[in-house]
């Protein structure tokens, strides 16, 4: 794409780069050795969430760098700039993880703070951890301008005695040291090996999950998405990304164009057809809302309810995303969708052609056993459930990918604990009982803040055994790495006297997730004379972005958003 073709008149880089008045801006622009002719085409913001803190991240500034270089192939001026990540990896198990999802808040904010203030006019986005994939896309529907999306790849997996290995079984090591049925050498062997390259955790945890979202929203590039991060092929599509982002800008054709009701309708499928993190039920609707378009947890949870489960994935499958990208990768997935009548194929995407189009070429491949036709799922219902009663009229979300049916009803007595740590205590020292059912509370957007995932706990509790004979429930988050029967995103939350604020040990308690029901066996008036005894519990944070984060965020089921969102804008940045 010439640049020279495109009018600068309507786009946002006029404010800096044209006319007299702009000289002042220009000599910036000169100071950094850009030419007259690079400084009067369109300005691309090439964002990162590059850092050193996990190898998710790792590789992103030199994927940036091939961005670059298709931007300029194409005529445009690359612009790089790097935001914040939180790695959830590392803050998992303690306080840090209190800034993971504010986090996803953070990078929404700060790149369009960076957009705004530099006036670029286009977006390539590059995110490699949980919260960053959505909050670099949260970032793109609410700016409005040309952009796509480009995931960092994920890891490859790791081996240890020869048997590969992810950092889900580094998690459950923790249990199984805890009793015993783990050595400190063999703990310090496998932790050596679990981890063998960059890239974000590879089984279709939330860093995967989110990244088969933006194949399937139309955000990304048709395969880009599924390259293992050390795979040199990442360059190609990052190059092509670069290319094709001045191709958009050509066109006019924007994030909302992409990003419609029946776009997020297909991004939901595909979770439930791959057996995808729950948190997707969080981050879909924020991207929504985004876009001024409602689409809350009950709305992801039908779609979920009608999709069949067809991706052998980690935690609850065999493979993990090397896998799936080296027999036919997400296309293959959204292909079988696709000719089963489950997706919207007239969506358009980034290539400036619709799904339909895009999957015109893909052929099904029949010598491999990583994705099941749709038509021969291996369960006829979506991998993850939405539930609501009693104890979530504001709904919940529980994975069921790799969980028997018959294991999908559990009735128990609850053991409630006021946050993870203790919760984590008791389960380290097998302080609860089979058929128990744990109960962590005051860890949701507001009360925790931040909305904690429980990975540690969960699989502590799978490493010792039990992760099939206890069940665990939470206004808090799981990992998308949990399996067992553990049920997250109940609300309201505790923290505004929601009804799990209210439970006291030794309640009944049923998880129903064939009929998607959670109730707790006590009547309304019970559940309100409870209520009129229950005072709100002063909050842990009392000074910085977390005290900011709990003053304004919102609910799980509207996917815990701090803003008024699309709806309620006059006019989007893309059209200052």
């Amino acid at each position: 794409m010439d640049a020279r073709l495109i009018d600068k008149s309507k786009l946002p880089s006029r404010y800096v780069t044209e006319g007299p008045a702009r000289a002042p801006h220009r000599s910036y622009l000169y100071a950094m050795g850009l030419t007259k002719e690079q400084i009067h085409q369109p300005l691309v913001g090439v964002a990162t969430c590059w850092n050193e803190a996990a190898p998710c991240n790792i590789s992103l500034m030199r994927q940036a760098q091939a961005v670059k270089k298709g931007v300029a192939a194409a005529a445009g001026t690359p612009r790089e700039f790097c935001t914040i990540t939180v790695t959830d990896g590392i803050a998992m198990g303690h306080n840090g993880m209190r800034a993971s999802l504010p986090s996803r808040e953070v990078i929404a904010d700060s790149v369009e703070l960076t957009m705004r203030g530099h006036a670029y006019d286009a977006l390539v986005g590059m995110a490699g951890c949980d919260k960053s994939l959505p909050g670099m896309m949260m970032a793109m529907v609410r700016l409005n301008v040309p952009a796509i999306f480009i995931y960092g790849g994920s890891i490859l997996p790791g081996s240890f005695r020869g048997k590969p290995v992810t950092v889900q079984d580094m998690f459950e090591a923790v249990g199984k040291h805890s009793v015993g049925e783990m050595s400190d050498d063999d703990l310090d062997e496998l932790e050596q090996v679990a981890c063998p390259s960059a890239g974000a955790c590879g089984a279709q945890f939330t860093a995967n999950t989110m990244a088969t979202v933006s194949e399937a929203i139309g955000l990304a590039l048709p395969y880009s998405a599924g390259a293992p991060a050390p795979y040199e092929i990442r360059d190609r599509f990052c190059a092509a990304a670069g290319e094709m982002v001045m191709e958009l800008i050509a066109k006019n054709i924007r994030p909302r164009d992409i990003v419609t009701l029946k776009a997020l309708e297909n991004a939901a499928t595909v979770v439930a057809a791959s057996g995808g993190s729950t948190n997707a039920a969080l981050h879909l609707p924020a991207i929504a809302h985004e876009c001024g378009i409602k689409f809350d947890l009950f709305d992801v949870a039908e779609i979920f309810k009608r999709t069949p489960y067809i991706a052998d994935l980690k935690p609850g499958g065999r493979y993990v995303a090397k896998d799936m990208f080296e027999v036919g990768g997400i296309p293959l997935l959204m292909k079988t969708l696709l000719d089963a009548g489950f997706l919207h194929g007239d969506c358009l995407t980034v290539t400036g052609r619709t799904i339909a189009e895009n999957m015109a070429k893909v052929s099904w491949n029949p010598d491999q056993d990583v994705v099941r036709p749709a038509t021969s799922p291996i369960t006829p219902t979506g991998g993850v459930v939405g539930l609501k009663g009693n104890l979530a009229p504001e709904g919940a979300i529980v994975k069921v990918a790799g969980i028997p049916a018959d294991k999908q009803i559990f009735t128990g007595p609850a053991r409630v604990f006021d946050n993870e740590e203790a919760c984590f205590e008791a389960v380290t020292k097998r302080d609860y009982k089979e058929g128990d059912v744990l109960v962590i509370r005051y860890e949701g957007p507001k009360g925790g803040p931040g909305m904690r995932e429980m990975l540690s706990t969960t699989a502590a509790l799978y490493g010792q055994g039990m992760g099939d004979k206890v069940a665990l429930i939470t206004d808090g988050r799981f990992s998308g790495a949990t399996r067992g029967f553990c049920i997250g995103h109940v609300g309201p939350e505790a923290a505004i006297g929601g009804p799990i604020g209210l439970l006291r040990d030794g309640d009944l308690i049923t998880i129903d997730a064939i009929k998607g029901t959670l109730d707790v066996d006590l009547s309304d008036e019970a559940l309100t004379a409870r209520r009129a005894e229950w005072a709100p519990r002063p909050s842990t944070a009392t000074s910085g972005y977390l005290w900011k984060y709990a003053q304004g965020v919102g609910p799980a089921v509207g996917g815990a958003i701090t803003h008024p969102g699309g709806a309620h804008e006059t006019k989007s940045y893309a059209d200052l």
